[in-house]
């Protein structure tokens, strides 16, 4: 260091006896200019967050959580996909997940360091399936926001408008129809009570969980485990999900008895890999009271504690 300071001084004609202090106090801040400068890391810039709604949404449903995003991580890409709104998220939704898949795709194309996906309630379902459907997804971390991930079964407002002449013990004979399945709702509606009418008749849910046999049900699974991190949120004043505990792989027995996660079939088989990201500790449940269902993407609280930490 001192030989380099007497030889950047000697340039310019101040080195020696002769150097007045003055000359010293001006060099002083010329000092950083002179010295060597550690180079510092580019800073990596927040991975892009593709927002899907639920049933009888819209993009503008999420205003309040986008006013969260940009306030916590400013210049975030946010595409809240504005795709089958209203009344036509009633539509099948295998025919959602095509749509969805053609609007994902170019974003993560265009984010090399992969991207996460914020899906609420219904919209939970969708990007689960887009999960195992895209063989080269990118998916860091999947955030479940009071998704149905293991069915409904509930006499909600919504099923009520839908179908005001059904209760949830006689849906089935509507769900389980091929004119019921052309309905979303009845894609993933799941009575314990008729698991052989479910699993037979059910052309969604019970083909994501691996819980029928598929030729695709091997690639599904391995594209389903690329994602990095699974988020799952819910809460027991939630009032739609029904069982509430659904929005955390747990679910209905014969005797809607409510089986956690660790003990359903689909776990235990390990169908669609749900086993194999436990074990990795890739799965997070946070579950929190106090919460209706049409709040969960509003709540200050609640963003901050399960969803905020894992927007890397």
């Amino acid at each position: 260091m001192h030989l380099r300071l007497k030889r950047c001084w000697s340039m310019l004609g101040f080195w020696g006896p002769q150097l007045p202090v003055l000359g010293v106090v001006l060099l002083l801040p010329l000092l950083p200019l002179l010295l060597p400068v550690a180079p510092t890391s580019p800073k990596v810039p927040y991975k892009p967050i593709i927002i899907v709604h639920g049933l009888f949404d819209s993009s503008s449903t999420f205003r309040h959580l986008l006013q969260y995003i940009n306030q916590t991580h400013p210049g975030t890409l946010v595409t809240v996909l504005d795709l089958f709104d209203g009344g036509e998220s009633l539509r099948p939704l295998w025919e959602q997940v095509q749509g969805f898949r053609e609007a994902v795709t170019p974003i993560m194309k265009q984010s090399p360091h992969g991207v996460h996906l914020l899906c609420y309630s219904q919209g939970g379902l969708i990007c689960r399936a887009l999960l195992s459907v895209m063989d080269e997804h990118n998916v860091d971390t999947f955030i479940s926001l009071s998704s149905p991930q293991m069915g409904q079964y509930g006499d909600t407002d919504y099923l009520k408008w839908l179908f005001p002449t059904s209760m949830r013990s006689n849906l089935y004979r509507v769900c389980y129809s091929p004119w019921g399945q052309e309905f979303s709702i009845c894609n993933y509606w799941h009575d314990p009570h008729h698991p052989d009418l479910y699993l037979n008749a059910s052309s969604f849910l019970a083909l994501i969980n691996g819980e029928r046999d598929h030729p695709n049900a091997t690639v599904w699974r391995k594209n389903f485990l690329r994602v990095k991190r699974v988020i799952l949120i819910g809460g027991p004043d939630d009032g739609v999900i029904t069982p509430w505990q659904s929005s955390f792989f747990g679910f209905y027995d014969a005797n809607e008895t409510v089986l956690e996660m660790e003990e359903q079939q689909v776990y235990l088989r390990d169908s669609f890999g749900l086993k194999t990201l436990s074990a990795r500790g890739a799965i997070v449940r946070c579950s929190t009271p106090g919460i209706p269902h049409t709040a969960w993407h509003s709540n200050r609280s609640l963003y901050e504690a399960c969803i905020e930490p894992w927007l890397s």
